[in-house]
């Protein structure tokens, strides 16, 4: 079974891009994806069982990503959130471990170790649900 992602990005390119590089290189599954941090909340509580691994940009079209977080703090402990963003500063990603992110990596040069962590998600998945 593959790890399901959901995409929280508002940048299509982005996006896309991203969706592209997580399914090959990670072999997982994008399940779905949001611009808005409404429209994230939404997919997201109406689907508890349907992501493994949220993906959250900090700015969004309306909202922002540390709203997101924040609705989610009370979540599966399987259930991973990362912020992956252009604005991963030490004050920003103290913030976001602090409303429940369970790591930050900045896009512009943390995209090895933001890989690294999906692949060890999918990994852990894999292993759990004994596929291994």
């Amino acid at each position: 079974m593959r790890l399901k992602i959901y995409l929280v990005e508002d940048n299509a390119v982005i996006r896309d891009n991203l969706a592209a590089s997580m399914e090959e290189m990670v072999h997982a599954q994008v399940v779905g994806s949001a611009t808005t941090e409404a429209e994230a909340t939404s997919w997201l509580q109406a689907h508890p069982d349907e992501w493994d691994l949220a993906v959250v940009d900090l700015f969004l079209l309306q909202g922002n990503g540390l709203g997101v977080l924040n609705s989610f703090r009370e979540r599966r402990p399987e259930q991973k959130m990362v912020v992956f963003t252009n604005y991963a500063t030490p004050v920003m990603r103290e913030r976001c471990l602090a409303w429940g992110a369970n790591a930050v990596f900045d896009k512009s040069n943390e995209i090895d170790a933001f890989m690294k962590y999906a692949v060890d998600a999918a990994a852990a998945r894999s292993h759990a649900t004994g596929l291994v």
